[in-house]
């Protein structure tokens, strides 16, 4: 189902951007490897490759990421007080993963409302 841009909040494209497809049609996926874009959809042509998120994608990544691990690290602190090695075994490999696994997803929804509002991000002030 192809979507129209601009109309209302861009629920549906970011769903689709999460989801790591194209804003546009929801059918073909958006990247041709971790986190380059395909030029256009495979699927509907939208061009997808001329817009940069440039510092949005990891800002709004380490953002998610400190708000999952700083209350588990508190909680684990505050409840069980473990030693530094179990800090250090648990923490680093946790935030890594997290990291990596929503990196191209929150990159997939900010090129997602980019579209929706039709930006390139290329632009000059």
């Amino acid at each position: 189902m192809k979507y129209q841009r601009g109309q209302g909040f861009p629920s549906l494209p970011m769903l689709r951007g999460l989801r790591q497809k194209c804003p546009c049609c929801g059918e073909a996926p958006i990247y041709r490897a971790y986190l380059k874009p395909v030029d256009a959809c495979g699927f509907c042509g939208t061009l997808l490759a001329e817009m940069r998120t440039d510092d949005i994608a990891p800002y709004f990544t380490i953002l998610i990421v400190g708000h999952i691990i700083a209350p588990l690290l508190l909680f684990l602190e505050s409840n069980f007080a473990p030693p530094v090695w179990v800090h250090l075994s648990i923490w680093p490999p946790l935030i890594l993963a997290l990291t990596l696994l929503g990196l191209p997803r929150v990159k997939g929804a900010a090129l997602a409302v980019m579209w929706h509002l039709g930006m390139k991000g290329n632009e000059t002030q």
